[in-house]
Formats: structure tokens, C-alpha cells, sequence
């Protein structure tokens, strides 16, 4: 009767564990900024005001001969919040990937995308193409992105 209870114990613990690990802290954080933030600061660029797509929304081709053409994906919600991004088509291929919106509500989020996006941004510039490994850890953030990525290649006609 007691090595059954200890049992009890031990499994409700485990249980416990598990169920309090598995939640994620939403701490937002003054100084949290979402990744295209981090990159246009260090490019010394700033967004017009009012140029983020809204959602449900059929976004524009801006064409510049000398950098080619470049087409905006739809948002891809995830779990942790939409991801967006745009391509630049030059000569029939994708010559850039850019990474409007991704989830950014806590450090954690930030650390996970200042990780994965640049990662996922390589795998689409080679395979020329949505089908990119997702990268671990960034499940959410992958599949996000890869469904962006094939929205903004079907509008390119790729």
C-alpha cells in the first residue's frame, strides 16, 4: 500500500511538471522589437508609415527594373503569432527573401527568430523554392514561413 502511493506521488508530481513546463511566458518587454525592426535599424532604414499590408489584403508589386520585382506573401498565423514575407524576383529566380512579420511577443520569441529566420531566409534563396527543411526549434516560425514564402511564389508566377 505505501509503494503505491509513493507511486501516486511521484506520477501526479511528473504530471505536474510537465503540464507547468509546458506553458510558455508571455513577458513583453519594452526593449522586444520584431525582427524586420532589428534589420532596418541596422540597415539605418525606416518603414513608411502605413506600409504593412493589412491582413486579408491583396498587397502590390513594387517593380524596379535595376532590382527586380517584388511580391509581398499573405500572413501565415502561427501559434506564436503571423508570419510575413516578402520576395524580390530578378531573371525568373528569387534574389531575396524579406521577413515583414514574425512573432515577437517575448525575448523568447525574438531569440528563436534572430536564430531561425536568417537560417530559413538561405534555405529558400537555394531551393528556389517552399520546400525548406524546418529549422528545430522554430517549428511554428517554419511552417509560417513557408507558407508565406509559397503565397508570394504563386503570386510571382514561380
Amino acid at each position: 500500500m505505501p509503494i503505491r502511493r509513493a507511486l501516486l506521488a511521484v506520477l501526479a508530481t511528473a504530471v505536474g511538471l510537465v503540464l507547468l513546463l509546458s506553458f510558455k511566458p508571455h513577458d513583453v518587454s519594452q526593449a522586444a522589437q520584431p525582427p524586420a525592426a532589428l534589420a532596418q535599424k541596422q540597415s539605418g532604414t525606416t518603414p513608411a508609415q502605413g506600409t504593412t499590408p493589412a491582413q486579408g489584403t491583396t498587397p502590390a508589386q513594387d517593380t524596379t527594373p535595376a532590382q527586380g520585382t517584388t511580391v509581398t506573401g499573405d500572413p501565415a498565423d502561427t501559434r506564436w503569432g503571423p508570419v510575413q514575407v516578402a520576395i524580390t524576383v530578378s531573371g525568373g529566380k528569387i534574389a531575396d527573401v524579406q521577413v515583414l512579420q514574425a512573432p515577437d511577443g517575448n525575448r523568447r520569441d525574438i531569440e528563436i527568430n534572430d536564430a531561425a529566420l536568417p537560417i530559413l531566409t538561405q534555405e529558400a534563396l537555394s531551393a528556389q523554392s517552399a520546400q525548406i527543411d524546418t529549422v528545430s526549434g522554430a517549428t511554428y516560425t517554419s511552417e509560417g514561413y513557408a507558407r508565406s514564402l509559397q503565397s508570394a511564389i504563386d503570386r510571382a508566377g514561380l
